[in-house]
């Protein structure tokens, strides 16, 4: 099974379903690929969603997270620091890493950065490029 973090950015955009994006969110919920999440992961998606949302859209989406069996809580021990001009995505990074992700879920431009470094090897994707990928399973 294909496992991903997804930047948050992504979530904003696929949780409504007027979205063209919402078949991330649906595949999700229906098995397709794993989700690797750790507990600064889920706090952003929680603190950003229900900027955007509600309080309580944040709360189930967050909820609905931890019952997912395709859903894997982990606690990366080595922060690698990749990312400098937004250290907040470094979260993501070590996530990937530590879960052995075989993609990071972006539309953030900071993440451009990780082609350049030969190690450890991180492969971003964009949402429409992860859309591609997912109708393909």
């Amino acid at each position: 099974m294909m496992t991903v973090v997804i930047d948050c950015n992504v979530f904003v955009i696929c949780l409504t379903s007027r979205s063209p994006y919402h078949f991330i969110y649906q595949t999700l919920i229906s098995g397709k690929y794993e989700l690797v999440v750790s507990v600064d992961i889920l706090l952003e998606y929680e603190e950003i969603l229900q900027q955007k949302y509600s309080l309580a859209t944040a709360k189930s989406f967050i909820s609905l997270l931890k019952e997912l069996p395709n859903t894997r809580d982990i606690t990366p021990y080595y922060k690698w620091q990749l990312i400098d001009r937004d250290k907040d995505d470094n979260k993501y990074c070590d996530c990937a890493i530590a879960g052995q992700a075989d993609y990071i879920v972006t539309e953030d431009r900071h993440f451009d950065i990780l082609k350049k470094i030969p190690f450890p090897e991180l492969t971003t994707i964009n949402a429409d490029g992860f859309l591609k990928i997912i109708s393909l399973i």
